[in-house]
């Protein structure tokens, strides 16, 4: 892995996106938080051996794509970067749930595969629906919106310093990790113990550039509140958004027609 670009801590660009001028993006920050909730919310209430159903929820994060001009590129790369936590979590149920509940194609498939894969789907919607959220609001846009929906000022606040200063940690990291490899004289590999040094090191330099940032806030008048006041409008047109695109997520869920669907998508889903 080459650290001259540390691509995990490259969310700037999806706030370089919000900056677009579409329909998505014009809408209220408050009706695009809200349906972006309502829809994981939906998604993740769907049982754990569910497959066709969710498939259809994908016409949400396409929509979206479609309509803010997004380049699918860029949130498919970040999706598979966050992957790997979602491959872990239901790593062991094939092996765990081994009853045979379907066959397809005289290939039987167990209760654990069919679980796991419902994990891996409502991953990819939920993930791929955050990182569209912010590349068509921008973070500090959804701490706006949080701030009028009224939720607690720290909170708001608290979100807003891990989403800022996870960059810095980006840098230390980089540069704590650019020092080991010019003093490891292109040796490979990372022993336990330099891994446990090169750790302490990145600890101390955190602690030290929190001190320091902390310094220059208070000097720059920093009392503990961040204003995020702006103007923001909610019109007919966002109701209608927040209305139709709810209603649509919810009646989805417990109509049976989206399984049809998904059946449908699958030739002979689960």
């Amino acid at each position: 892995m080459s650290f001259n670009q540390f691509e995990f801590f490259d969310l700037g660009y999806l706030d370089y996106l919000s900056y677009k001028d579409t329909f998505i993006h014009r809408i209220d920050p408050r009706a695009k938080l809200i349906v972006s909730l309502i829809f994981i919310i939906t998604v993740i209430s769907f049982p754990k051996y569910e497959i066709s159903s969710l498939f259809i929820y994908f016409f949400f994060p396409i929509f979206l794509i479609a309509m803010a001009d997004l380049p699918a590129k860029v949130i498919i790369k970040r999706i598979f970067i966050v992957s790997p936590f979602a491959l872990m979590i239901g790593i062991f149920n094939p092996i765990i749930d081994r009853k045979v509940i379907i066959t397809i194609y005289g290939l039987g498939i167990t209760s654990g595969w069919i679980s796991y894969f419902s994990i891996i789907i409502k991953f990819i919607l939920t993930v791929s629906t955050g990182f569209i959220l912010i590349a068509t609001t921008s973070f500090p846009g959804i701490c706006l919106a949080l701030e009028k929906l009224k939720v607690p000022k720290v909170f708001v606040l608290q979100l807003m310093f891990i989403y800022r200063y996870i960059f810095v940690l980006g840098e230390e990291v980089v540069r704590t990790m650019r020092a080991r490899e010019l003093r490891s004289f292109g040796k490979k590999g990372y022993e336990l113990s330099i891994a446990g040094n090169i750790l302490g090191t990145l600890l101390l330099r955190t602690i030290d550039r929190s001190e320091r940032i902390y310094q220059s806030m208070c000097s720059r008048g920093f009392t503990g509140n961040i204003n995020l006041s702006k103007k923001i409008n909610f019109t007919l047109t966002d109701l209608l958004y927040t209305l139709i695109l709810s209603a649509m997520f919810i009646v989805l869920r417990f109509f049976s027609g989206s399984y049809a669907v998904g059946r449908m998508l699958l030739g002979k889903g689960s």
